[in-house]
This record gives C-alpha cells, structure tokens and sequence, in this order.
C-alpha cells in the first residue's frame, strides 16, 4: 500500500496533531508500505523535502500567523504536486480541518481525476477559539462539509467527537468510524513515582482555550508547584498572570526530549488538562498509561471514555484508562480506515 498523509506541519514541529501523524506514518513504513507526507511548512519560501525515520516529507510553503490558519502559497505548483501524488497512492489521509492547508489539499484531490481512499480526521474542535476565528468559522465549515461530503471515511478519535460530528455534519454520520489515538510504547516503561511529588505538570499548546490560568489556581490551592512544557501564542499572557497570583510557583519550559518528559509526568503529583475543547488529549492518556492521575475536565475524560470522580469547579479526577498502543492501533487504521 502507499499511503499520502496531508498535516497542517510535520516533525520536528509539535503539537498533537503533528504527532498522531508521525506515530502512524512511521509506523506504515516500517510494516513494508510507502508513506509521503505533505505538510505545511511557515519557515520556508519554497518546498523542499527530506526524509524522517524513511518517510519522506514534503514541506509546503505557508502563512501561519499566530501558528494558525496554515493558508497555502504557491497554489498551482502544489495543486500540481497533489493531483501528481494522488495518482499514485492508494490512501489519502487529511488531518485537521482547523488548518486551510489541509481543507484545501484535501478538496483538491477530491475533485481530481484520481480515485484514492479519501479518509479523513478532523481533530474537531467544532469552532473558532478566538472571536476572529470563530466568526471565519462560520464561513469555514462550509468547506469543511465539502470535504467530509467527498470523504470515503470519516476518523473520529473518540464517541464524543464523533458525536458532535454526526450532528454538526449529518450527511457524514454514516462515513464515521470511530478508533482512539494510540499511545507510544515507551510509555509503558515507566510507572508513576509521584505520590509524594511537590508538583503537577501539563504539557501541549499554550493557546487561551486551554485554560490554563486554572491550572496556575489549582496547583496554588494544593500548594505544588506547576511544571508548564510546551510553546503557544498565550505563553507570555500566562507567564504575567502567573506571576500575579502564583509568584515562583510555575515553570515553564520548553518542549522536552522524550525521555525527559516522561520521567517528570511520572514523578509528578497530578497531571492536569483544565481544556473543554479536545478532540482526544493525547497527554492526558499517556499520563494515566503510566499511571500518573490527571485533573482534567468531564469533556477530555469523556474522550477517554474515562470513570472519574469528582474533583472542584468543573474539573474531575480520572485516575486510570484503558488505551491501546500505536503499533495496535495501527492494525485498526489499516483494517478499518484503509481497507
């Protein structure tokens, strides 16, 4: 099989849609199948490709102001690239409908010549999470039911998101096949540590919807530190509401390297994910992988398809979840989704 990949960027950028798409296309490859990836790329004027652990990436020129939006330049060299590609492949996958980039390459193709598989994952948020985005939105959507109307299928990572999809999409309730994110299997070597831990961590986005400013509370009424990994656009507003009102309580620190991450989500009290907008939340399920109990809202914990118990204000405690690795997962992407 070869399969064409379409994100809104690739490694070494982060984020979690960036690593649901790199956790199964390198996966794809070392099982014997062909992978291209033809990501959107802000740092560059022109494309240029490379190769990642032997999967070969396209990076597309883009507009990505506040890392958002991913709006496509050069349109007639890429409509040229992609129509060339999906000849060629027997899957396309789109992820995310929140990026232009990947809206637009997917309706491309659609309406192409070629017959690839079309599947689909929305990452669906369901809305804009700035006044600005959610007023495009309501224009956007149309485009994006556009896309999951040409769809052969339509992945949801969890019931609530395919819920929501069913009824902001109808005409796609039939295409949907819900499978949950994997987790890596390096996971599985650590075990949380962290009972008598001085802190609670999240890492992600730094974005206003995350709500992190409830974390800063909460881990100040436990008196715990806050360990804050992860870049956004709303990184220097957290750090001066930090600073008012939990002064020396919160670090902030770059993207770690994987083992470093892991070690301080093991030895941490909490995990915690204060966001009601998540697809899936794929730091809050490798966190309870290891064992370590998140704090985290009814809606991430419904994704998970969690047993929780409450906690304070809207928050839960989830303690442990059932998830399946990347390597299982990947069995279902190539029985259920690219058959």
């Amino acid at each position: 099989m070869k399969a064409l990949f379409i994100a809104p960027s690739y490694y070494p950028h982060t984020g979690g849609v960036e690593y649901v798409v790199k956790s199964i296309a390198e996966r794809l490859t070392k099982a014997g199948h062909e992978t291209i990836v033809v990501a959107g790329e802000p740092s560059t004027d022109k494309p240029r490709e490379d190769v990642v652990e032997d999967v070969r990436v396209v990076r597309w020129p883009v507009w990505s102001p506040g890392n958002a939006y991913h709006i496509p330049r050069r349109r007639s060299e890429l409509e040229e690239l992609l129509k060339e590609l999906a000849r060629e492949v027997d899957v396309v996958h789109v992820h995310s409908v929140h990026s232009i980039f990947t809206v637009y390459a997917g309706l491309v193709i659609t309406d192409s010549s070629a017959s690839p598989r079309i599947v689909v994952t929305p990452h669906y948020h369901g809305t804009g999470h700035t006044f600005v985005r959610r007023v495009l939105w309501t224009f956007w959507r149309w485009r994006v039911a556009e896309l999951l109307k040409k769809a052969s299928i339509v992945h949801a990572v969890s019931k609530r998101e395919a819920s929501i999809l069913a009824s902001h999409y109808p005409e796609a309730r039939s295409k949907i096949v819900v499978i949950p994110n994997g987790v890596d299997e390096d996971v599985l070597s650590y075990r949380w540590q962290g009972q008598s831990s001085n802190y609670m961590v999240y890492a992600g986005r730094v974005e206003k919807y995350k709500r992190l400013e409830i974390a800063v509370d909460i881990a100040k009424e436990l008196n715990l530190k806050l360990l804050i990994i992860g870049k956004g656009p709303y990184r220097e507003k957290l750090v001066r509401y930090a600073g008012k009102v939990y002064r020396g309580g919160v670090d902030f620190l770059e993207p770690q390297p994987r083992e470093k991450y892991l070690e301080l989500v093991s030895r941490a009290r909490y995990a915690i994910n204060p966001s009601k907008h998540e697809a899936f939340s794929i730091f809050t399920a490798e966190a309870l992988a290891i064992g370590t109990p998140a704090i985290t809202t009814k809606e991430v914990a419904e994704n998970l398809e969690a047993q929780t118990k409450p906690f304070t204000r809207d928050l839960v405690i989830v303690e442990k979840v059932l998830t399946k690795t990347w390597n299982e997962t990947l069995q279902l992407y190539l029985s259920e989704l690219y058959r």
